[in-house]
């Protein structure tokens, strides 16, 4: 990262700064995400990524889940802005991964860390979409761990299905499908339109080969590279090799917006057939066991579909279930109140799971975010390091930890504040005017 000195704030003697964050390709090793058998070891111990391709969980898994966090590591839930959980502070021989595979949440030893898959959270529960994206989901995650060439795709490797709002197609998936039309979907590659069409039926196909196409290119072999994006002129040859083979077509030269657009669905919505979803915003995206074993227990409909923006929607709920579990989870420390302060807020593990951290930045952004009634649009994420783990796409104020106290960036500058009182009345005042 390279910081060029734009000018200064005379009235506060803040230097404003333009922050240029450089390529991340050129890369010497190989991806390293963790996953359920690839256990990262962090400072509080093993960290353990579970795919859930769609975000879908029954309700018995994300109970076993909970069990599971509870007894072999540290009772916290991470959720991540793929929609998948993490677990921390495993230790040995926990069996943590054999409970997994119990669960029927680890299906592929081959291929558990390439199941990158998001998709619409509300499809099928309203008449927004277009198409209902879940079995398309699950055609995809079947034909993915069917594929051994494919399970050499890189764990950052990501797949969307948007079932036609507009939702997570626009979230940087490196593959992904759009509908556009009836029986017609644009082909999204390195999160922008690539200029093909292809048909509903097809889309899966579609996604399978622009991963195979990646899979080709030499800096991909090499492990020089883990998303389409991160080379120049791939998604360009992707998009080729994916016309080929379908012998598809390519659109009209008006291309759709990238336009990212937060769709965090919170409170309740209604679906048709006087069914209801609860949409449950989990502050800082972490669940206590106890937490996600609520959630569990008030999946009346047998789901729960965890969002990208690090939330849960419990579908095919009556009115009343609704009702009754939108006061229980109030209770129990989660948001459903869509004008919460908590909404668009994220923050990375921070001190003390991660020692690369400057800052605790899961206090500080409770205590910061707690500290007002204010909201807005923006979001917010707090990082603990200028690597900004698990920070969302689209626009949004970086509030990252230094060792003089945080940056707050924002459209290109940069404010330094020396406390967390300062910097949580700069946050507050960024939301309350965007």
């Amino acid at each position: 990262m390279r910081l060029r000195q734009r000018g200064s704030m005379q009235e506060t003697g803040v230097n404003i700064l333009n922050v240029v964050i450089g390529d991340s390709s050129g890369r010497s090793r190989p991806d390293a995400c963790p996953g359920a058998l690839q256990v990262h070891a962090a400072a509080d111990g093993g960290l353990a990524r579970i795919r859930v391709p769609g975000g879908r969980l029954t309700s018995a898994q994300l109970g076993e889940v909970a069990d599971a966090a509870s007894d072999c590591g540290t009772g916290v839930i991470e959720l991540t802005s793929r929609a998948n959980v993490q677990v921390r502070g495993l230790g040995g021989g926990s069996r943590f991964a054999a409970r997994m595979a119990d669960a029927g949440l680890l299906p592929s030893a081959t291929h558990e860390r390439v199941r990158n898959i998001l998709a619409s959270p509300l499809t099928g529960c309203d008449t927004e979409g277009t198409l209902d994206a879940g079995p398309l989901v699950t055609e995809l995650d079947l034909r993915l761990c069917g594929t051994p060439a494919l399970a050499a795709l890189p764990g950052r490797f990501l797949f969307a299905l948007d079932d036609g709002r507009g939702d997570v197609a626009w979230l940087g998936p490196d593959a992904g499908i759009l509908p556009t039309g009836p029986g017609e979907a644009a082909l999204i590659l390195a999160g922008a339109d690539s200029g093909l069409r292809v048909p509903a039926g097809s889309a899966v196909t579609a996604l399978l080969t622009a991963a195979e196409a990646f899979l080709t290119e030499p800096a991909v072999e090499q492990a020089r590279a883990w998303r389409i994006g991160e080379l120049p002129g791939c998604a360009e040859r992707v998009a080729a090799a994916v016309e080929a083979a379908l012998e598809t077509r390519s659109a009209a030269p008006a291309r759709l917006s990238r336009a990212v657009t937060r769709r965090e669905p919170v409170g309740i919505v209604e679906q048709p057939g006087g069914r209801a979803a609860l949409g449950v915003a989990v502050p800082l995206g972490r669940l206590t066991s106890a937490q996600a074993r609520l959630l569990a227990d008030l999946a009346s409909g047998g789901e729960a579909r965890l969002t990208p923006w690090r939330g849960v929607v419990l579908p095919g709920l009556t009115p009343g279930e609704a009702a009754a579990a939108r006061a229980l989870v109030e209770e129990a420390g989660l948001v459903t109140d869509p004008g919460s302060p908590w909404t668009g807020v994220t923050a990375c593990t921070g001190r003390p799971g991660c020692a690369k951290s400057l800052a605790d930045v899961q206090a500080d952004a409770t205590r910061a975010t707690t500290s007002t009634t204010r909201t807005g649009t923006l979001p917010v994420h707090w990082a603990g390091c200028e690597r900004r783990c698990g920070r969302p796409r689209g626009r949004v104020a970086d509030v990252v930890a230094t060792a003089a106290g945080y940056r707050v960036d924002l459209d290109g500058r940069s404010l330094e504040c020396a406390d967390i009182e300062e910097t949580a009345a700069v946050v507050t005042a960024l939301r309350g005017e965007t």
